[in-house]
């Protein structure tokens, strides 16, 4: 009997530490299994950043003009209102769920902006905010159905996509400019890091958003709940932890984000209109898994999400500077970078298991 007990694990006695778990588990200290499956987590982040320096460099030695810091603004600058949608889509991926209504908010988004800025006269200060409030509900009525009517995030966030994107010919059919003198300034307005950089207001609203998120993901109570329901969400009920509460807020969040985005692309594009954002869902959703987010929950991380974005946009950079391929390219290349990087996640995952 006294073997049985030595053998039981790391509370045996001290004459059987040998064989009582891993090692280093007598002492307190992480085994070095322990330690390699913490690397592992890391092993997406660091493939994609390699990727995108990789690519830098590729671009550099054959494009002209390429390797310089204002293509890496232009980058953001470009793709600001993407980063915005691709934020919040990680924290619905994160708990194991899925957004396709992010594209059809967006594009919701800038309508009701053009309509009531252009059409009605409303100052943007009451337009943005309203905006936003629309997205957060849109959000929060999928979260509500998706939990308290357990129905598959996939077919409720289906339904939100079609119902948004017909809101919007509800609105107009036609393309709506915006003319607002605040939303023009914005547009126009160039902040200079120095004599060649610069950047636009939009991509400093992004960062902020990162900060953010970043700050809500690895240091609030929200952000350690997201990561529990990902992992494994009858676990967490267990636990006591408020996994209603926190699925509902995850769909609010990107809900929010996608309204936000919407706002940068009418900053962007000057208009409104019903065709705007057309798949971008799956842009977003592309950016997430290949910057080293799990489609299982779990595991993931907003700065691999900033790389995810950055390499689509360089993809879509390097593509310009070619000169002769269509821009069809673009999804070619992002559909093999996909195919690429679940495969690396399914390896990752079957190591751990």
């Amino acid at each position: 009997m006294s073997s049985d007990v030595a053998t039981s694990g790391p509370s045996g006695s001290s004459g059987s530490s040998g064989s009582s778990g891993p090692k280093g588990s007598a002492t307190g200290r992480p085994s070095r299994a322990a330690v390699l499956r913490g690397r592992e987590r890391y092993i997406p982040v660091m493939a994609t950043g390699a990727l995108l320096l990789a690519m830098f460099v590729v671009g550099g030695m054959r494009y002209e003009a390429f390797a310089s810091g204002q293509i890496v603004l232009n980058v953001f600058i470009d793709n600001a209102f993407l980063l915005v949608v691709a934020i919040g889509m990680t924290f619905v991926i994160l708990t194991g769920g899925i957004d396709l209504s992010v594209g059809s908010v967006v594009a919701l988004s800038t309508m009701i902006s053009a309509s009531l800025v252009t059409g009605q006269g409303w100052p943007p200060l009451v337009v943005i905010p309203l905006v936003l409030l629309i997205g957060a509900a849109l959000g929060f009525a999928m979260g509500s159905i998706i939990h308290y009517f357990d129905i598959q995030p996939f077919i409720v966030t289906l339904a939100g996509m079609f119902l948004a994107r017909g809101l919007c010919y509800t609105i107009g059919t036609d393309s709506i400019p915006i003319t607002d003198e605040t939303y023009t300034a914005i547009a126009q307005t160039r902040i200079d890091l120095s004599a060649e950089m610069f950047i636009s207001p939009s991509v400093l609203i992004a960062l902020a958003v990162v900060v953010v998120a970043t700050y809500v993901l690895h240091y609030t109570r929200l952000g350690r709940n997201v990561y529990a329901v990902g992992g494994n969400e009858q676990s967490a009920m267990l636990m006591g932890l408020p996994v209603a509460r926190t699925k509902i807020a995850v769909y609010t969040i990107s809900g929010f984000c996608s309204a936000l985005g919407g706002v940068l692309l009418s900053f962007y594009m000057l208009s409104g209109y019903g065709l705007h954002a057309v798949g971008m869902e799956l842009d977003a959703i592309a950016a997430v898994v290949i910057g080293g987010t799990l489609l299982t929950g779990g595991s993931g991380y907003v700065l691999g999400t900033v790389l995810g974005v950055l390499v689509l946009g360089l993809i879509q950079t390097i593509i310009s500077f070619e000169g002769t391929l269509s821009s069809w390219w673009t999804k070619i290349f992002i559909g093999m970078l996909l195919f690429v990087f679940i495969l690396l996640q399914r390896l990752i995952t079957a190591r751990r298991s």
